[in-house]
């Protein structure tokens, strides 16, 4: 069994910021995130959330010609829980777009106040605004990428642990649903900017959500298509996924699910040797529903690393990579328990006598989808 040290990494940490050109009828404006203009209306407001963020609507005038140079855009942070949204430039003059819809949970976000308003046009037409809520598609046109397990690069980074998270993946929110979901969120935009955007949810099960009633990992995620970091089809349908390995998947990754750099991750670096780490936290059974009402199959519900697997439990995980017949992506093993650790070297199957997430091969990853392909 590999070491266990810990030590802290530096977590990856995506700015956000925002600074918008606008070009209106007699005037030029720079208008910062968060601050206003000299005295125009406009502005608008994201609010955002765990499960992908809002975007910004953008602010026009109305009135008067557009300036030449009137073309402006916006960087819009998700408020708490989600990540930093690329909303594409809008022309001077126009109305703003359409509102967006943001993420379930959080709130807040960063909000732009526009300038005065030109010489000889009746005032600057505030933007739209954002709002909570559902989730709608986002505004940028970003390649085909929606699916990765998460590499133990990414989980130390994020955890700023060399043992990851264990079982607790709550990571500064009130839920482990909602903090795996961040998880995601934030390694899809550090792998690909604006991605974040794309409302991505961690393929987990709980017991108990938010409401109080259990919640099956493959009600979570949308129903497809679903594409790798390099835009290789993973599945095209929710049944076509639901298999012992995902229908039509492209041959290169069916039998070892990528990362979030797209890489098979049997060998996340190419130049070491294939690690044994294809244990995948899940909670689920075969078809992606819950595998137990009992909570020790979800270490509480993806809120303890405790070490005492007697009293909070084996979580169920499934294979990101195949071998013998250990096959199902979803649903094999109860891992040895809830606790912190990494275990990359061949030891066996899962074993309770190591109450950690990696004991059977693993180190607590996840698999991660977006609702926008």
């Amino acid at each position: 069994m590999p070491s266990l040290k810990s030590q802290s990494i530096a977590s990856t940490f995506v700015p956000c910021a925002a600074l918008v050109l606008g070009g209106l009828v007699g005037g030029l404006t720079w208008v910062g995130a968060c601050s206003s203009g000299s005295s125009g209306p406009g502005g608008a407001v994201s609010t955002g959330g765990a499960d992908g963020g809002g975007h910004a609507g953008q602010s026009g005038a109305t009135g008067g010609a557009p300036a030449a140079s009137g073309t402006g855009g916006a960087l819009a942070g998700a408020g708490t829980g989600g990540a930093p949204v690329v909303v594409p430039p809008g022309t001077g003059g126009a109305g703003g777009p359409a509102p967006a819809s943001g993420g379930g949970t959080g709130s807040g976000g960063l909000a732009a106040t526009a300038g005065r308003s030109g010489s000889g046009a009746a005032a600057g037409a505030a933007g739209a605004s954002g709002s909570g809520g559902a989730g709608g598609a986002p505004t940028t046109n970003l390649p085909k990428f929606s699916f990765f397990v998460t590499s133990l690069t990414a989980m130390r980074t994020l955890s700023k642990s060399q043992n990851g998270f264990g079982g607790d993946l709550r990571y500064g929110q009130a839920d482990g649903l909602s903090g795996a979901d961040k998880i995601c969120t934030e390694i899809a935009e550090s792998s690909m900017p604006g991605a974040g955007a794309k409302q991505w949810h961690a393929f987990l099960s709980v017991a108990q959500g938010p409401a109080g009633a259990p919640i099956n990992a493959a009600d979570r995620i949308g129903k497809g298509p679903w594409y790798d970091r390099l835009g290789r089809l993973l599945a095209m349908t929710l049944t076509d996924l639901l298999q012992n390995r995902p229908n039509g998947a492209d041959p290169a990754i069916k039998e070892d699910l990528p990362n979030e750099s797209g890489t098979p991750n049997h060998r996340p670096d190419p130049t070491q040797p294939v690690a044994d780490n294809h244990h995948v936290l899940t909670g689920s059974d075969a078809q992606g529903r819950l595998y137990t009402v009992n909570v020790k199959s979800t270490c509480l519900d993806w809120t303890t690393s405790s070490m005492d697997n007697a009293m909070t439990g084996r979580p169920r995980i499934g294979f990101s990579w195949s071998v013998m017949n250990r096959t199902n992506w979803i649903s094999g093993q109860d891992e040895g328990g809830c606790g912190a650790g990494v275990a990359v070297q061949e030891n066996g199957a899962s074993d309770p006598t190591m109450p950690f997430v990696g004991s059977g091969g693993g180190y607590g990853g996840i698999y991660c989808f977006a609702m926008v392909p």
